[in-house]
């Protein structure tokens, strides 16, 4: 099968541009696209809350996704490695339009899948250094870090998990979704991340 996968971020944007360099690109190389997947949602959504996360259930070994380019996969560098590693994994060709990428099992492929697994390492090295100086400015402007006096014990939960809590928002989840992850109150993890200095 081969899939035609279109994403645009806002209703302004239209999805015509997209299937037109699409359906080029398939007739110049001789593909038919078999079923076309479409949606309207930030690429800072996860996945799994989009129609991607569908179609990346769906796709078996020897299929084939075609998109305008990678950055339609999502917005951080690190969604998109984490994507294309587990269709590469899983023997699911990527073609790209823009880029002119055609990844699946080739040299190419691997070499380029290696280069993304040390960018993910690096990535998750930087994620942890910011954190941790986070953590240092907090105690040099002596903000008292874990739970406060007084406080109920729903805060406390939180406290070492703030990697955790940092990677899910650079990876795009929403805060509903990092809530029932957690299993904690909107009103705990708010606090928590003002307590810590995480934005998002």
């Amino acid at each position: 099968m081969i899939y035609g996968y279109i994403r645009v971020s806002t209703d302004k944007q239209t999805v015509e541009n997209q299937r037109f360099e699409i359906t080029k690109y398939a007739d110049k190389n001789k593909l038919h696209i078999d079923k076309w997947i479409e949606e309207t949602v930030s690429g800072t959504i996860s996945p799994k809350k989009r129609n991607l996360g569908k179609l990346l259930h769906k796709v078996r070994s020897g299929d084939t996704i075609i998109c305008s380019e990678l950055s339609r996969l999502g917005r951080s560098m690190f969604m998109i490695m984490s994507i294309l590693n587990n269709l590469m994994e899983n023997n699911v060709a990527v073609y790209t339009v823009k880029e002119g990428y055609r990844l699946g099992q080739d040299l190419q492929s691997k070499v380029l899948a290696f280069a993304f697994s040390i960018s993910a390492e690096i990535e998750r090295t930087l994620i942890a250094e910011r954190t941790t100086e986070a953590l240092k400015r907090c105690k040099a402007d002596g903000i008292k870090l874990g739970r406060p006096k007084g406080r109920k014990n729903s805060v406390y939960k939180l406290t070492g998990k703030e990697k955790i809590i940092q990677k899910m928002i650079i990876e795009g989840y929403t805060k509903t979704y990092i809530i029932s992850y957690l299993k904690v109150s909107s009103a705990t993890l708010y606090s928590f991340m003002r307590m810590m200095g995480i934005e998002y």
